[in-house]
């Protein structure tokens, strides 16, 4: 229970049951898609995305589990009247009838925690086959650049598939730049502007740690996002693709100009040039319990960025006090990689090791 507006707010769930558990174990003991499938038309798992693939070849996607019928009249992204029957839950979405997708022609599947209409490129499922309540995911840089790079590949050995889990392309830049490069070629710049502008538009968009666009492109685009306001809704969050644009259209030039100048000369101020790569300002650092980042203890240069920006991998960095380097403090930046077959390959990565 909850208020918001001097009304009362309440939450409708299902509550994690024995059907759950028994789910759980047979998912964990199935042997081909068949049996997963059985596990899953139990439809008690209220809370997870499934990717699966077998020694059989089979792959498949299932967008939630546990899905309620619902009147699509009303917007569930947003609190409803919970006195009147009509926004009650109707009945159970069986297993066909959830957003899926197995066994595409494209051979892959990816899931970046976004929308499932981009999953398998193309081949996706589409989203005017469902009800808007069962999949109001946007789109994120992730989901895009994984899907460009995934639309390249015919064959992929296990290697090559963890080096691709590790891209570092923030394709955020490919919508972001264009553009205002474009608006700064017929405008009078300072030698200062034209030299960091020059940074970008020569850049590959690669995250590095002796790239200094890198530097300017995350400095600058921080403040840049910072203009659009914060979402009014959890699904609205997730609209990623849909911030970059705003952040295009919304923001005229001549601010995002303004916007540049302040990231360079606060660039200069911390480092005394704005001309740092990247790596030396976004570092690892393992810190003793009860101990803080200290720039002037070891630490480890890191190329990879924000996942908001689009790459692969998560390295979420920031200042504290008393530093002048960014560290990492969260992210998602391991990689596991299975091949299924008659023997069974696996790699894992966890990034800081074991102890």
């Amino acid at each position: 229970m909850a208020s918001k507006n001097n009304k009362w707010l309440s939450l409708q769930e299902n509550n994690r049951s024995k059907d759950a558990l028994i789910e759980c174990w047979i998912r964990t003991t199935s042997k081909n898609l068949a049996d997963y499938k059985k596990a899953l038309a139990l439809l008690a798992n209220n809370s997870n995305n499934t990717v699966y693939a077998d020694a059989q070849g089979n792959i498949a996607y299932w967008h939630g589990n546990f899905m309620p019928k619902r009147n699509p009249n009303y917007d569930y992204t947003r609190p409803v009247d919970g006195s009147i029957k009509a926004t009650d839950w109707q009945d159970i979405h069986g297993l066909e009838e959830i957003v899926q997708s197995i066994n595409p022609v494209n051979g892959w599947l990816q899931n970046c925690n976004a929308t499932p209409f981009t999953v398998a490129g193309e081949y996706s499922p589409k989203a005017a086959n469902y009800p808007p309540y069962m999949a109001p995911d946007g789109e994120n840089g992730r989901g895009i650049n994984a899907v460009n790079l995934l639309n390249k590949i015919d064959k992929i050995s296990m290697d090559e598939l963890i080096q691709l889990g590790y891209n570092k392309h923030l394709s955020a830049f490919d919508i972001l730049l264009p553009s205002f490069i474009e608006y700064t070629k017929n405008i009078s710049l300072n030698p200062t502007q034209a030299k960091a502008i020059d940074y970008l538009n020569n850049w590959n968009r690669n995250a590095a740690t002796n790239s200094i666009a890198t530097s300017i492109a995350i400095e600058w685009a921080t403040q840049w996002a910072a203009q659009i306001p914060p979402p009014s809704t959890e699904e609205e969050g997730t609209q990623i693709i849909t911030k970059y644009k705003r952040m295009l259209s919304e923001v005229p030039n001549e601010k995002k100009l303004a916007l540049l100048d302040a990231s360079l000369a606060q660039l200069e101020k911390t480092y005394g040039t704005w001309e740092i790569p990247w790596g030396e300002i976004n570092r690892y650092q393992r810190v003793n319990p009860g101990s803080s980042f200290d720039d002037n203890a070891s630490s480890i240069s890191v190329a990879q960025t924000s996942s908001k920006w689009g790459q692969l991998p998560a390295f979420e960095s920031r200042r504290v006090d008393g530093t002048k380097k960014r560290y990492g403090y969260s992210g998602n930046s391991f990689v596991a990689a299975v091949s299924f077959g008659k023997r069974l390959e696996a790699k894992t990565i966890i990034t800081g090791g074991q102890s």
